[in-house]
């Protein structure tokens, strides 16, 4: 119930609606336990898509891990990254190519507009470490 309510919050605030009701539902979420949720889903398909397509989704999940992301971010996040990973989609890839994919870049342009002031060096530096553990290391990370 959780991710549909997830999904009708990010689709109404890419449509300018009104979310307080929504908000109300999900109040009391456990975001340490969806994070983590995430995270199992984020590696499998990283070693699909490979370390550059990756990126933009571990860049999502740390900021979801943030303790100082407030809850409407973490529920942008959390659908963002649920949507561009599940097979489930509003303009299915399979019948419609290139268009099919078209709606998980739109959720995470729209997401990425909202949070990309919370991708910080820290989360970079996070986001490297952890791509270099999935992949190996590229060069060496010198965090500032």
């Amino acid at each position: 119930m959780t991710t549909i309510i997830c999904i009708t919050i990010l689709a109404y605030c890419i449509m300018g609606k009104d979310i307080k009701e929504l908000m109300k539902k999900i109040g009391d979420v456990d975001w340490k336990r969806k994070a983590d949720e995430v995270m199992k889903w984020i590696r499998p398909y990283a070693i699909k898509v490979r370390r550059v397509a990756a990126k933009p989704l571990l860049q999502f999940y740390y900021v979801m891990t943030d303790e100082k992301t407030p809850t409407l971010d973490r529920v942008l996040v959390y659908t963002a990254i649920l949507y561009t990973i599940s097979s489930v989609s509003l303009i299915p890839s399979a019948v419609f190519k290139v268009l099919g994919v078209l709606d998980e870049g739109a959720a995470m342009l729209f997401v990425y507009k909202k949070i990309k002031e919370r991708i910080t060096p820290d989360v970079n530096y996070k986001v490297d470490n952890t791509l270099n553990e999935w992949f190996g290391a590229e060069y060496e990370i010198i965090k500032e």
